[in-house]
């Protein structure tokens, strides 16, 4: 069982073009893994307590329940439009999941994993978490990434993480593929190397939050959202749930034959998933071989600034699926970022990305492969002729395209991929420039060579139908479905091999399934 998961979102806002990335990268993940045969469990979801959602909800003149239903109306809505098909969704007001918080406070409590003390420090209003010195820049200051910072003393529970740091160090250099991409393990280590001797505030006093999962033997108290939220990855994947209940039996969807990948943003690696959740789960009493990897993508930046709110910037995924198509956008979130790292939003490069790989090059063999087809053989795939070695070339092409788009979308790198799907479906609109089907048909001897020639590039037509599914599943539907065969995208990786097109094979009527986007130009 393949168990992936994305960070859940945050109730305070509306989805963004880093919600919109995280989740169709996501969904590709998992639509490729079932390509491969793989069972696959695909989580996601919302996370909805927390004192920014109760401010927020208050100066609104809501109940928060209120607020955080409405909120997440958005996000789901926002998933639908983009074709993002998740398994299972997480809502951290689930009674199941407060049930399962509780008795992980519980038997960590039990275990002497947690203690209560007095503190007075500074404290971050926007991160909701106690701040110290060693978050403060170098002129002493709390940088702006923490907004708000207040001056606090109270009473709370702590978490015990400062007794199993020294284990994480040993575990993410003892274990390759800990956070993917590689690189970017050595901020984790340097962040652990900073805060190896600091224990977790886990909780918040109801005077002050009352919005959150109530401590199991201290009513007086909330759960801090870090904490209650992070826990959505085994609560909802059936981590202690009650007998009789919906959720996924854990012991088939978390193994360590298969360990859980998580994909989160580089801004919670450090410290919440990086430090917080593994030592979490390390303290309930979860395995080395059994702990999740952390895929951590990049931002998506406007002329190398994070988008934000108080810039102005913001991108809104909805106003682009609307504009330029739920394809397009998908295509372009996933083909010009590279896992792990950081990329420019570009309108530009959407619409040029899309016009050129998908409308004109893909676009252009499947008009030759189809509409040539219909109108030379009545839309009837033969294979008579012999087979040349341009015609060889082609079946080499497609092979090492196949093998190398399989080794990419392994490593998580769906841009790689496509760049492999692109240079085949290049190979093939060459492939017809130099065989000239159009003037093959005007010379009734070359009747053979004409109908191999044009099964080449229908048999291209559905390899890719296949390999681009996961990113792009109802345009490969369309495809499959003028090949005439929709069953196409219920094969694997095993089933692909040359051939998928039967001689005497007949294909449907061809239209158009990437036209092209233009943009008109309003008047001066």
């Amino acid at each position: 069982m393949f168990y992936l998961t994305t960070a859940i979102d945050y109730t305070n806002g509306s989805p963004h073009i880093g919600h919109a990335y995280e989740k169709v990268l996501a969904d590709v993940l998992a639509r490729y893994r079932r390509l491969r045969g793989d069972e696959v469990f695909f989580l996601t979801g919302v996370d909805q307590h927390g004192q920014k959602v109760q401010q927020t909800a208050e100066k609104e003149g809501v109940n928060p329940a209120t607020f955080v239903k409405r909120t997440t109306k958005k996000f789901l809505n926002l998933w639908e439009k983009l074709d993002v098909r998740y398994d299972g969704w997480a809502e951290t007001i689930d009674e199941r999941h407060k049930a399962c918080v509780q008795a992980i406070l519980t038997t960590l409590q039990e275990q002497g994993q947690l203690y209560k003390k007095a503190h007075s420090g500074h404290y971050s209003v926007r991160q909701e978490q106690f701040l110290s010195d060693r978050d403060r820049d170098e002129s002493g200051n709390f940088g702006p990434e923490w907004g708000e910072v207040i001056v606090i003393e109270e009473e709370n529970w702590y978490f015990k993480l400062s007794e199993h740091t020294a284990w994480l160090k040993e575990y993410l250099e003892t274990t390759s593929d800990a956070v993917l991409p590689a690189f970017r393990k050595a901020e984790l280590v340097n962040a652990l190397e900073r805060n190896s001797g600091t224990d977790l505030c886990i909780s918040r006093p109801k005077e002050r939050l009352r919005w959150g999962i109530e401590f199991p033997f201290d009513p007086d108290f909330v759960t801090y959202v870090w904490f209650d939220a992070l826990i959505n990855y085994i609560s909802f994947a059936g981590y202690r749930a009650a007998e009789g209940s919906e959720l996924p039996d854990f012991s088939k969807l978390w193994t360590a034959d298969e360990r859980p990948v998580h994909i989160i943003g580089k801004d919670i690696l450090v410290p919440a998933h990086g430090i917080y959740w593994l030592c979490m789960l390390h303290a309930m009493g979860f395995k080395d071989e059994e702990m999740p990897r952390l895929l951590v993508h990049g931002w998506w930046n406007i002329k190398g600034e994070k988008m934000s709110k108080s810039l102005g910037n913001i991108v809104d995924p909805n106003e682009l699926a609307d504009k330029f198509g739920v394809e397009a956008l998908r295509y372009y979130l996933v083909r010009d970022i590279t896992t792990g790292k950081d990329s420019d939003f570009d309108l530009e490069r959407l619409i040029m990305l899309f016009n050129t790989e998908l409308a004109n090059e893909l676009g252009n063999l499947c008009n030759r492969a189809l509409n040539m087809s219909q109108r030379f053989t009545d839309g009837v795939l033969t294979l008579s002729g012999a087979t040349t070695e341009d015609d060889l070339t082609l079946q080499q092409s497609l092979a090492e395209s196949t093998a190398e788009y399989r080794a990419a979308m392994d490593e998580f790198d769906v841009s790689r991929a496509l760049q492999a799907i692109s240079r085949h479906v290049v190979h093939c609109n060459g492939y017809a420039e130099r065989m000239k089907p159009w003037e093959l048909k005007k010379d009734p001897a070359q009747a053979d060579r004409l109908a191999t020639v044009l099964y080449h590039l229908a048999e291209s037509v559905a390899h890719c139908s296949v390999l681009l599914s996961p990113v792009l599943p109802e345009a490969a539907a369309k495809l499959a479905s003028q090949l005439n065969r929709p069953d196409l995208l219920d094969l694997r990786f095993g089933d692909l091999s040359w051939g998928l097109l039967a001689d005497g094979h007949a294909i449907g009527k061809p239209k158009p399934v990437f036209p092209r986007i233009v943009i008109e130009e309003s008047a001066e």
